[in-house]
């Protein structure tokens, strides 16, 4: 018996679909004679020529752009409504959990989650590991290393994706072979593999991000699309900080190396995510402060602005239903005591709208950093870094508090606020409480603050404490606990695959 699967490496090959707000994509790929075929001489390949590889790695990069579900929407749900910064926004059985903290293995969000970044890595493992077989001539030695690099890069980011929402998930670095009677025993557990902890987890993807650094695309300041060695040197600035792995001394080191790369802040923080006078594209498209980003344009424009709030470029468009993702009063009233306009104005925009779960239907905030269709979607960005880098500062072996909170300084300055009074700068705790506000403020809606306060291990203090102080928040169903730093592993996941087992707590 041979079963040939469509993304190998997924338990039962399944083509997986989203099941929420009707937002369901057909698969990208499929195999043909070009995908996978025979080559000259009638043998069975999976890349028969250079331009093969090529159309591969396009669809690893258009997972950026025609994939948002899992890597923005869903993650800006985890990061944003599963922390102290937003409410669910709906009331849908889907979403809501993430608010109340009642998620549970069955939930869709999470299935979803889980079999596409499955479905990310397999694309990346098919050229890993099939392109140094292509025995076209004009692919040469130095294309091979620089398409494995990106494609390493990309399957690093995906990991660390699932590592941090799961801790302990199946690594999978090759391609399942063809099951047959006499290959049964070997090939089995490649379909249904077993988990890595988190550790293991974390050295895969320190080892793809520092292999990809010798042939990966150098930084290119007019194009913040591709996976280069910045983007690798960022994930390894974050990976390095994460409790595993944590070597704050190497945060420090590629941290710097990002900078000497050249990226830097923007001068006026509305360049990031503003749309020009006319209202009709982006701003701008690679800043100086991008490092990464998927973008969009007249004909292919991203939808995520329709689950968040509404289409600047078509203003009623898909503006009907609540929204997911809805501003916290406890993240307005942090900005209003900073008195930080600029990015509170950056971050939340009111409408009048139809709908009054948390607010005022004719004064309700919207997150405000995907405005219309063709806002660019970043995925790093250097402001991100320098405050990964005063962390570091502060929690390293020997602290340096002035070097921190001179990097806070500057990116506070940028936006018109003081700096750090030197009460603060002159204790440790006081210091790791301004940079995590910092952080919030900056970072708002942009997927950073429940992972912030999971690898400080803050969760239990500010999210125990919020439901109280926060009126607009619905009922807590759980109390965090060091249970709630992970994710329940999908049960459907688990019914598939014997060999996966439940996060504790779930």
């Amino acid at each position: 018996m041979k079963l040939t699967y469509i993304f190998k490496g997924l338990c039962c090959g399944l083509l997986l679909t989203a099941s929420s707000c009707s937002l369901d994509y057909d698969p990208l790929e499929a195999y043909s004679d070009v995908t996978e075929g025979v080559n000259e001489s009638g043998d069975q390949v999976v890349f028969k020529d250079k331009a093969a590889v090529e159309s591969h790695l396009k669809t690893i990069y258009n997972q950026m752009r025609d994939r948002q579900e899992h890597w923005y929407l869903d993650l800006m749900l985890i990061a944003e409504s599963h922390s102290d910064n937003a409410y669910a926004g709906t009331t849908g059985a889907e979403v809501l959990p993430y608010e109340t903290n009642s998620i549970e293995g069955s939930n869709s969000v999470i299935k979803r989650d889980w079999d596409r970044y499955l479905e990310d890595i397999a694309r990346a493992n098919k050229l890993i590991v099939n392109i140094d077989a292509v025995t076209d001539q004009t692919l040469t030695s130095a294309e091979r290393e620089k398409y494995k690099a990106e494609a390493k890069i990309f399957r690093a980011m995906v990991l660390f994706d699932m590592v941090r929402l799961w801790g302990s998930i199946p690594v999978i670095t090759t391609e399942a072979g063809d099951i047959t009677s006499e290959t049964i025993d070997d090939v089995y557990p490649e379909y249904f593999p077993a988990q890595s902890t988190e550790e293991e987890a974390y050295k895969q993807i320190e080892k793809d991000l520092l292999e990809a650094l010798t042939a990966a695309p150098d930084y290119n300041a007019a194009d913040k699309t591709v996976f280069t060695k910045t983007v690798a040197r960022t994930l390894l600035a974050k990976v390095y900080a994460e409790k595993p792995l944590r070597d704050y001394a190497k945060v420090i080191e590629y941290c710097n190396a990002v900078a000497a790369d050249g990226p830097s802040l923007v001068a006026d923080f509305k360049d990031l995510f503003g749309m020009n006078d006319e209202v009709t594209d982006a701003r701008k498209r690679n800043t100086s402060e991008s490092i990464l980003e998927a973008q969009f344009f007249a004909g292919s424009g991203n939808w995520c602005t329709w689950m968040f709030g509404r289409d600047l470029i078509n203003w009623d468009s898909q503006f009907t239903w609540e929204k997911w993702v809805t501003p916290s009063r406890d993240l307005i009233n942090a900005f209003n005591k900073e008195g930080d306009e600029i990015r509170f104005n950056e971050s939340i925009v009111y409408y009048s709208c139809t709908w009054s779960y948390y607010y005022p239907s004719d004064h309700y905030p919207f997150m405000y950093k995907c405005r219309s269709a063709y806002s660019s979607l970043i995925k790093f960005r250097y402001a991100d870094v320098l405050l990964l880098k005063a962390e570091a500062l502060i929690m390293g072996n020997n602290p340096d508090l002035a070097a921190a909170a001179d990097i806070i300084d500057q990116v506070r300055t940028r936006v018109g606020l003081g700096k750090l009074a030197a009460s603060v700068k002159g204790d440790k705790n006081k210091m790791l409480d301004a940079l995590l506000n910092e952080r919030r403020l900056e970072l708002a809606f942009e997927g950073q603050r429940w992972f912030d306060l999971v690898r400080l291990d803050k969760v239990e203090e500010v999210m125990n404490a919020v439901y109280a102080k926060d009126s607009g928040r619905r009922t807590q169903a759980y109390p965090f606990d060091q249970n709630s730093y992970r994710l329940p592993i999908p049960q459907g996941a688990i019914d598939q695959n014997e060999n996966l087992v439940q996060n504790p707590g779930y």
